[in-house]
Order: C-alpha cells, then structure tokens, then sequence
C-alpha cells in the first residue's frame, strides 16, 4: 500500500535553460478544470493503493506555488478523505522564490503545506541570469525569509559546478547559504541534460562545463562545509540537520511505494509502475475520457525491482539493508551483486558493510555512477 501522495503541476512563469523537468508555459490555466482531473485521478489511485494513511504529500513541479491556495486545500482535503493523514504527515510544495509567489505563502501554509523547498539555484546575480531565472538575489532572500516566518520546515536548492565557478566563489556561496538555518539543503552539480537549451549551447559551443576534477573538488567543499555546519549528506545531494530529511524523497530512495498523479507523474505501488501522460492537454483528455490520466502501467519484474532498490538504496549515506533487499525479493545476494567487485571496492576504501548493511563511502561519493555500474549483478543487469 502507497504511504506517500506526489502531484504534478505542470506549469511555469518560463522554461530554464537546464530544467529537462516535465515543465511548460501556457498563457492561460483552467485551475477549476484541472482541479476536478486531479480529484478524479487522485480517486482512481486511492482505489487501487488505498488502505494506509500518507505520511508525506509533496507538490512538484513545473512550479507549484504557482497554483491558488483554495486548489492547493481541495486537493489535500480530497487526499484527507480517500486515504487519511497520519500524525505529523509531511506536506511539501516546491516554490520559485519570486515576490508574487511569496505573496502566497500564508494561504499555502493554511491550506495544509508545512514544508515549503524554494528553488533558490544560486545566490550571485550573474548566476542566476545564466541560469535564466526570473528572480534577483534580494527577492530570493526576501522570500526565504517569509517562508521561514510561515512554514515550519524550509529547504532550498543550488546549483553548483557551473561553467567558470572556482573553489573560492563556491566557499563563499554555500558559506552564506548555511547562515541563514535551514534544516535541509539540496545542493545540485550542473548536468547538461539532453533536450534542454544548454545542451544546444553546449553543443554550439557558447557554453563550456566544468571539467570533471574541478567539479569533484566542489563536491568535496560542499561536503566539508555542510557537515561542519551540522547538515550532514543523507543523500548524494541532500544535507539535513538529523531528524530533518525530506520523509517524501527518503520513500522514493528505500524504495517504497508511491502515487503519483499529475502530468508525467511517475507512480509504484504493488511492484507495479505508472507513468501518466505528459503533456497537460493530452493528461486532462484522458483523465476527462477514461477518469484518469494513466498512460503506462506495468508489471514490475522482481530482478528490475531488485535492480532499482540497489540503485536508489546505494544513494543513501544510510546505505542499504542486503539481507531485507534478499527477503523481499527473494533473490540471493550473489544475483544481486557482484560479491567479487564488492570486496575489491571495500578493500579500497569505496564502499563499507556493517551490520548486514552495505553503503558507499564518502571517498567513493563522487564515484557513485561507476560504482553502482561495477556492484550491481550481471544477472540483474541483464534481467
């Protein structure tokens, strides 16, 4: 049974040059047409994955602070009913940190939100103009401190690694991030994803990234700063203080199950996935056609199942538990990893077992990508 709701807004002021986000622009927004779509679906899934009451609740984006407060209360009161709140259920909504939006933070907050994750991106100007946000720095902060006087928990995002950016401007960049107190920073190295607008300036030439050593000394600083300043990594691009990780994202990376409804929203529940249509006029169709907006929704083998719970697990600083992963799956350990390349990358300091859990190190972090390509199984591989 599902314990976590995520819902898609679609819709942005303007699309970024790095976003490969499932985003779009339009004009106008029918908020009374797309509220009844996202009833409709959210129903369809509490039929199939009721039973257990949520424990998170995240709206992602596009650019949810975008969408009135009264659609962001109805949605959560429809959720309320088909399934139930448990104590202390952690309600997210990702928000630009523009003026406008900020203006709708009181009506969020009382419509239910108490985590707030503002995507900040960068704290220079000159930064934020190549990111081509719609925000200066001054309304950045503007509005993180009004979220921090409204919400009880507040996360931000940056974006590092960019194309020229030293060690020292990093330094001072994350330096002041951490004074302001938040309990949760999601702190991302620029990736030229293919179909974004940086990917043609890259390939034009106009842009050229960081190069992989001097992307790898940044991880490096971001990792001493934040544990020093007591938010340790949780996740490979996740710092917290203890106690204060996002519940909702922890569920996608022990590999739990999910809903997921909204435009391209991915969901797993019952070793089953479901992905809904992307575009938000071809989602209200068939959620007007059908009463929900599924587009895929398959059987999940157990080797693939098995393949992804590695792969999100051995993102977490927590590692994963091999005997559980084994139980559930009921596939012996020496089909799940290659126990040989294990000992090799323990033997070098890479990854750690303790306990009967298994976890990468902090000297094998910025490897993560060739690591998990070297430990998961080729029977798992080629399943």
């Amino acid at each position: 049974m599902a314990r976590a709701l995520y819902i898609h807004w679609p819709f942005c002021a303007k699309k970024c040059p790095y976003c490969d986000f499932n985003s779009h622009v339009r004009d106008t927004v029918d908020f009374d047409r797309w509220k009844q779509a996202l009833i409709s679906d959210m129903r369809h899934e509490a039929e199939l994955a009721g039973g257990e009451a949520l424990t998170s609740v995240f709206f992602g984006g596009g650019t949810p602070s975008l969408m009135p407060p009264s659609l962001v209360a109805a949605l959560l009161e429809e959720a309320e009913r088909l399934w139930g709140f448990s104590q202390g259920i952690e309600i997210t909504l990702e928000a630009n940190p523009s003026s406008v939006e900020a203006s709708n933070f009181a009506g969020l907050a009382s419509a239910g939100v108490n985590r707030v994750s503002l995507g900040v991106q960068s704290l220079r100007s000159d930064a934020l103009r190549f990111l081509g946000r719609l925000h200066d720095v001054n309304e950045a902060l503007q509005a993180l401190e009004t979220a921090q006087q409204i919400f009880d928990r507040v996360s931000f995002d940056l974006i590092y690694a960019r194309p020229g950016q030293t060690e020292e401007q990093w330094r001072a960049e994350l330096t002041q991030a951490l004074s302001y107190g938040t309990s949760h920073l999601s702190l991302y190295q620029l990736t030229i994803e293919p179909g974004t607008r940086f990917q043609t300036e890259v390939r034009l030439g106009n842009i050229t990234p960081l190069d992989d050593d001097p992307a790898a000394e940044l991880f490096a600083v971001t990792q001493e700063l934040t544990e020093n300043a007591g938010l340790p990594a949780y996740e490979t691009s996740n710092h917290a203080r203890p106690g204060e990780e996002s519940r909702h994202n922890l569920t996608y990376w022990r590999y739990e199950d999910y809903c997921g409804i909204g435009p391209g929203a991915h969901g797993r529940r019952r070793a089953q996935a479901t992905e809904r249509h992307k575009r938000p006029e071809a989602y209200l169709q068939a959620v007007e056609t059908h009463g929900d907006g599924t587009k895929i929704h398959r059987d999940l083998p157990e080797m693939e199942q098995a393949s992804e719970a590695i792969l999100m697990g051995l993102r977490l600083v927590e590692g994963m538990q091999l005997q559980r992963l084994e139980k559930r799956f009921s596939i012996p350990r020496n089909q799940l990893l290659d126990l040989t390349k294990v000992e090799l990358h323990q033997s070098l300091g890479l990854i750690w077992q303790d306990s009967g859990r298994l976890g990468v190190t902090p000297a094998g972090r910025p490897l993560l990508d060739g690591l998990l390509a070297e430990l998961v199984s080729d029977d798992l591989v080629s399943a």
